[in-house]
């Protein structure tokens, strides 16, 4: 919202999931012509080897491409820590169907999440002075926006593995479950979004959390419950890297040992990656652009037209057209403006209205600009 404008990020909202719906639905049409079962098939199928590897690359990367006095409470410590005594374990599994129960403890706790933030824009928002820029209908970063928004909808890299997992998988009964999840999807991204964005307007921070308060318990709580999201939601995408390598090398079988031992050689990674990042905004900006892009808006359509004998005037293949090189112009420009113009991220400080000390809120205006000048040159006194 912030950087798009509130009114155009509410369409942008719209126009991606309906992409991402159509998407979904057309990889699994392209696996019907084509007679496969898995992303990676489908590419090597459609456009040999180069197209392969090329997938190959950006499902594997997609994962890594992420995010204290005291030891035992520092991110650091939590992290390693959770990851052995949770991620890993989860991701040891080889059936992608037993994540299913987990995954609906981590959609509760979403709606936990969401509840909070909610209930946020209505007790800390009307304290909050709003940005001069606050309601423009669209700002030029929007491309930036539709990079972070393809990033909170992209799972096509492991849609192949959920349509196995599906007792009788069809086209018909996979479109209906697509059409039905993201909707929700959609509906819970705009109440996030909007809700967020009506609390701090101008201020809002890449990571919304990064935004409130330290001493705010309920949104404390929230923190942990995001937390345990990731810890849940992580094994899935451990699943698509671990299959990619096994593809790739093991012609897709892997023995126990191999299946552990590449486990383990993901994780570390991933977790290495993750310790020496602070910053979730780059993190959902350039996976959107690098990765999800090209996996949501690109490869289904270069796959599908080339692999569909419908006429060019039908749908499918028109809208395969315009996604195409919209999926390109997004990549391309987003990952241009994600590294010249990253999104806001104050790294764990808390924000000026969180010192009640030295200032009083008054219902004011005044620009992001200002704000950040004045902040580092009169160290938040200036709200006295």
């Amino acid at each position: 919202m912030k950087q798009a404008g509130f009114p155009l990020g509410i369409l942008l909202l719209f126009w991606v999931s309906y992409v991402t719906d159509f998407s979904l639905v057309l990889l699994i049409k392209g696996g019907a012509l084509s007679g496969t079962d898995t992303y990676q098939s489908l590419v090597n199928k459609t456009f040999g080897f180069p197209g392969y590897l090329l997938l190959s690359v950006l499902q594997f990367l997609y994962p890594f491409i992420v995010d204290p006095e005291n030891l035992l409470i520092g991110r650091h410590f939590i992290i390693v820590l959770s990851t052995i005594a949770f991620t890993l374990p989860l991701s040891l599994y080889r059936d992608i169907a037993k994540l299913g129960k987990i995954s609906l403890i981590s959609t509760v706790l979403t709606t936990l999440i969401l509840g909070i933030v909610m209930t946020r824009v209505v007790s800390l928002g009307p304290h909050i002075p709003k940005t001069e820029d606050a309601w423009i209908f669209a700002k030029p970063n929007a491309i930036q926006a539709v990079g972070v928004m393809s990033f909170a909808f992209i799972c096509h890299h492991n849609c192949f593995l959920v349509y196995g997992s599906l007792e009788e998988p069809t086209v018909t009964k996979w479109s209906h479950i697509i059409h039905v999840s993201t909707s929700i999807s959609v509906f819970i991204s705009i109440l996030f979004a909007t809700c967020g964005y009506l609390t701090f307007t101008g201020f809002t921070q890449g990571d919304l959390f990064e935004n409130y308060c330290r001493n705010d318990d309920l949104v404390t709580f929230g923190r942990f419950c995001y937390g345990i999201t990731v810890i849940l939601t992580y094994p899935i995408e451990c699943f698509v890297t671990r299959e990619v390598i096994a593809n790739v090398f093991f012609s897709g079988n892997l023995s126990s040992v191999l299946h552990i031992i590449i486990t383990v050689a993901i994780i570390t990674v991933a977790t290495l990656v993750s310790l020496l990042v602070d910053c979730l905004g780059i993190v959902l900006e350039l996976n959107g652009v690098l990765c999800a892009a090209p996996l949501i808006f690109i490869i289904p359509s270069a796959c599908y037209l080339k692999l569909s004998e419908e006429p060019r005037t039908h749908s499918d293949k028109i809208m395969s057209c315009v996604m195409l090189p919209i999926g390109a112009v997004v990549m391309v420009v987003g990952f241009v403006m994600a590294i010249t113009n990253p999104q806001d991220c104050t790294h764990g400080q808390e924000m000026f209205y969180c010192f009640s000390d030295n200032f009083s809120l008054t219902n004011i205006s005044i620009s992001h600009f200002q704000l950040t000048t004045q902040l580092s040159i009169l160290n938040i006194s200036i709200f006295q």
